[in-house]
């Protein structure tokens, strides 16, 4: 059974490009075969690889996950099947140290997190996610990290396939 533990925070300002490899990321394209949140199937194309994903119930910060490649031929007819619009996002993973020496040279691990930099009408839209091993687990909070949105069902990415970051500021 797979498990996924996974906080979200908004981001704040430019400070994350700092860190980690080059910029750039990857671009994903995902969408929703089925919305529902006791059962959320996804599809993603994620560069030259695709997945379809298959998400249980969130209790907390933690939900089943099961989550298989498949080509991306198949993907791209899938993501023609899918409910509503498509999600459309460059993920920056980063590898962040906690500065704490382990050994000569050596440094603690403080995490790795995913930044996700939303386009189309989710633009303005950065959000960083960590998983973890569990749900109270301590880890570092970069200074570029804002407020905490993982109880907030408003940034589920199939939550933004149907209502977009940018219509939550028109009337």
């Amino acid at each position: 059974m797979g498990m996924e533990i996974e906080r979200k925070f908004l981001v704040r300002g430019d400070g994350w490009r700092t860190v980690g490899p080059a910029p750039g990321g990857v671009r994903l394209t995902q969408g929703y075969l089925n919305r529902d949140p006791a059962r959320t199937v996804r599809v993603r194309v994620a560069g030259e690889q695709a997945f379809l994903t298959i998400k249980g119930l969130t209790h907390g910060a933690t939900r089943l996950e099961f989550e298989y490649p498949i080509a991306v031929a198949d993907a791209q007819d899938l993501l023609a099947l899918c409910d509503g619009p498509l999600i459309d996002k460059t993920r920056h993973t980063l590898t962040l140290l906690a500065g704490q020496p382990t050994a000569p040279g050596g440094q603690v691990l403080a995490g790795v997190w995913e930044v996700d930099e939303f386009h189309g009408d989710n633009a303005g839209l950065v959000v960083a996610e960590i998983e973890l091993a569990s749900e109270h687990q301590p880890f570092h909070r970069p200074d570029w990290l804002g407020e905490e949105v993982t109880h907030d069902a408003r940034y589920y990415n199939s939550a933004l396939a149907v209502r977009p970051y940018r219509s939550w500021f028109t009337v």
